[in-house]
């Protein structure tokens, strides 16, 4: 095993038991501590995240999305210093009695939450994530592993600096929380085998990263962040609010894995609506590809979209349009070609919105509201370790909860199995 591996993986599995057994008031105040220090040090976070910048434009495919996911500037950072507060505001799961009931022998059984132990997180260019994961894994009583992407590699080094710096202060072990620095692949494909040490394995990124985690790794993983979303128009839409919706589904942050990368248009609805959309989604700079009715309602000529097209995560300002004759249509489209992360329907029919609701297999169903709210800031949650397109042990976006499990305690006054 690589050597920063194996030294990383053991100082997480000693602090675990320490972070378990740690109170609540001690680990909100490393999470304040970590989110003063951040405010603090803003200039050198820019600083490291200015480094990465400036090499991936010195590439030739880098894409103004890519840029965006990696970009940290001083609005940024200080949303993930508000996270670590409203985390640290968040009730502790830890210790939580669920259930307790009586058998008739006497004995009382009960379950209570626990952490999980040691969590790995294997993530792309995105820094934010850093103090995202060690923010939720500490308040839920976890060691965190971090193994970032190459492209943030400067960003990543700052700020698991000032999160030890934070964590040491406050006399918990730094290895509570640690960072994978050595970028090449062999480290985190010996990451993915250190079973031995990590309790879970959480990938965040494209398809191909979590792919590769799924297919190598001997840890537990949870399946994360995939996201070929869907907003389909239902022909009882208000064309105003639904162009509304579905351009700030597409263009609010086309990097981001709850962007909706198809738009479906009833068939009834799509000459008035894809007239007032597509204009406004070229001003833009989306590129459209659009299948053969959506290309004849268009005042331009769009791109013609490939059955490859139905089924991509672009992750950028792509967006394919397909017209469907109903919302029977619309979902079967939806659960043939979607990954289980989040789908919206716009819609005046209460009908239509239940069926869609109930019908649709995603992590997240909305009505009348753009897919770029599933989040765990969004949904309350302070932040989120990732959005589980799965649905063993959790779903949808991981909070405290998703970063504990259960464990029975049993009180018995002297019985004997017989």
């Amino acid at each position: 095993m690589n050597p920063e591996v194996l030294e990383k993986c053991s100082q997480a599995r000693r602090a675990k038991s320490i972070l378990a057994n740690s109170p609540a008031t001690l680990k909100n105040e490393v999470l304040e501590h970590i989110a003063n220090a951040l405010e603090k040090n803003k200039d050198e976070i820019a600083s490291a995240n200015n480094k990465d910048l400036e090499l991936i434009k010195q590439k030739d495919d880098y894409s103004k999305a890519f840029y965006d996911r990696l970009l940290l500037n001083e609005d940024r950072i200080a949303s993930m210093a508000d996270g670590l507060r409203e985390i640290a505001g968040l009730d502790d799961p830890v210790g939580e009695v669920t259930r307790m009931w009586k058998r008739p022998n006497g004995l009382h059984i009960g379950m209570t939450r626990v952490p999980i132990g040691v969590v790995g997180i294997i993530y792309e260019a995105r820094p934010n994530v850093t103090i995202d994961a060690a923010g939720l894994a500490v308040k839920a009583g976890n060691a965190v592993i971090l193994r970032g992407s190459s492209e943030a590699v400067n960003s990543n080094r700052a700020l698991v600096r000032i999160i030890q710096k934070s964590l040491t202060a406050n006399n918990l072990p730094a290895g509570t929380v640690s960072l994978i620095e050595d970028t090449e692949r062999s480290a985190a494909q010996d990451l993915m085998k250190a079973d031995q040490y990590l309790d879970l394995l959480i990938p965040r990124g494209g398809a191909s990263l979590i792919k590769a985690v799924i297919d190598n790794s001997t840890v537990p993983v949870i399946q994360t962040g995939e996201g070929n979303c869907h907003t389909y128009v239902d022909n009882s839409a208000e064309v105003e609010s639904a162009a509304k919706i579905a351009i700030n589904a597409k263009v609010q942050r086309p990097g981001v894995c709850n962007a909706t990368e198809t738009l479906l248009v009833h068939k009834e609805i799509a000459p008035e609506f894809l007239a007032k959309a597509i204009p406004a989604l070229l001003d833009e700079g989306v590129e459209i590809r659009g299948c053969e009715e959506t290309r004849s309602h268009s005042p331009t000529e769009l791109n013609k979209a490939t059955e490859d097209d139905w089924a991509t995560e672009y992750l950028d300002l792509i967006l394919a349009i397909k017209v469907v004759g109903n919302t029977a249509e619309a979902i079967d489209h939806i659960n043939h070609y979607g990954t289980g992360h989040s789908e919206a329907i716009i819609t005046d029919s209460y009908e239509n919105a239940q069926a869609f609701l109930e019908q649709v297999d995603a992590a997240a169903v909305y009505v009348n509201a753009s897919t770029r709210f599933t989040d765990g800031f969004e949904f309350g949650l302070g932040a989120e370790m990732g959005i589980s397109t799965q649905k063993l042990h959790v779903r949808g976006p991981m909070g405290l909860e998703a970063l504990t499990t259960l464990k029975y305690i049993v009180y018995g006054s002297g019985q004997i199995k017989r």
